[in-house]
């Protein structure tokens, strides 16, 4: 089906205001959860909201509590997420990021105690909506094994990169797995395998297949020992800068998923004299990347952010993307 952007988003914004959010709140989550769907990640958008809702009715997400500032550290504030709505609280945290960046160049915001953030380019596209490069980061349960063992005990930490450039900026969205939950279990919604080799199954084969990696929750870290190390590195940092839990201290039960360290860094290129050639170097770099030779036939090289950019437009025209079972079951919430 083809949901009117509109539509999707008014929908749940009603949804969320039956289920307790006050009207403001539910208003900005409506439109996170719609332009997620729009920029074609289904995973955190449509098909996530059901469990979202669920989180709220259960009381895991505790919409009657928002994050509240503890301390300032140089250009660095620590917030306690209280448990709160995570996507509101991310919002919220990463534009009290670029705030600070606004005054003094750079600003950071190290959030804890917060909810599953949701889609977390949401929030690396309002900071280079307001001229900030932003770098973001979250913590998670254990659900990933460290390089070289069959036990999750490190997360999947997703982090987002983001990088102003006209009405195309470069976003990158990424999870320390292979891929994300979100995605397998779209993968699995699709009848679809995925497209490499993404865990592990019940035998300790390495496979493509999303519903055997989701019921062994064996992820294949990204790089493998790589993205092993970069996991442990980011949920050390989310721990320290926040004053919040580290991976060990989080729930491993994914429905009560909560306690979340996170961290939203901005630099204000704004204030930045050279402004104009930094966005000219920008684009050329960008132009460079673009045309270089594709590998075989068909293949159109792009960085990441045109896609979604695309997709955005797409969606716009013609109406937003939904499963139909899940659209349905969505209207009956």
């Amino acid at each position: 089906m083809l949901i009117p952007f509109s539509e999707m988003e008014s929908t749940f914004r009603q949804i969320l205001i039956k289920h307790g959010m006050n009207a403001e709140e539910a208003a900005l989550s409506a439109h996170l959860f719609t332009s997620s769907s729009a920029d074609g990640v289904h995973s955190h958008g449509l098909n996530r909201f059901p469990r979202y809702v669920s989180m709220i009715d259960s009381g895991v997400v505790d919409i009657s509590h928002k994050a509240v500032l503890k301390e300032r550290i140089g250009t660095l504030e620590r917030w306690d997420g209280q448990h709160g709505p995570g996507d509101i609280n991310a919002w919220n945290a990463m534009s009290r990021a670029v705030d600070i960046a606004d005054e003094n160049g750079v600003g950071v915001v190290a959030l804890g105690n917060t909810n599953h953030w949701m889609r977390p380019g949401n929030y690396g596209i309002e900071a280079v909506r307001r001229d900030a490069i932003a770098i973001l980061w979250t913590n998670t349960m254990p659900n990933l094994p460290p390089w070289g063992s069959s036990e999750a005990r490190i997360g999947n930490n997703p982090i987002v990169f983001a990088i102003p450039y006209k009405d195309t900026p470069v976003i990158v969205d990424v999870a320390m797995s292979m891929f994300s939950y979100g995605k397998l279990e779209k993968y699995r919604m699709d009848g679809e395998m995925c497209p490499v080799n993404g865990g592990f199954d019940e035998n300790g084969n390495i496979t493509r297949d999303p519903d055997a990696i989701l019921r062994t929750r064996n992820l294949l870290p990204t790089g493998y020992w790589k993205g092993s190390g970069l996991s442990i590195a980011l949920d050390l940092i989310a721990m320290c800068l926040s004053g919040g839990n580290g991976v060990k201290d989080i729930s491993p039960v994914s429905e009560k998923e909560t306690g979340l360290s996170q961290v939203f860094m901005a630099f204000s290129l704004s204030m930045f004299p050279d402004r104009a050639e930094l966005e000219r170097k920008i684009g050329e770099t960008l132009s460079w990347i673009d045309s270089s030779a594709p590998r075989s036939e068909g293949i159109h090289i792009h960085y990441p952010g045109e896609g979604m950019k695309r997709t955005r437009d797409k969606s716009m025209a013609e109406g937003v993307y939904a499963d139909d079972s899940v659209w349905e079951y969505v209207k009956t919430l």
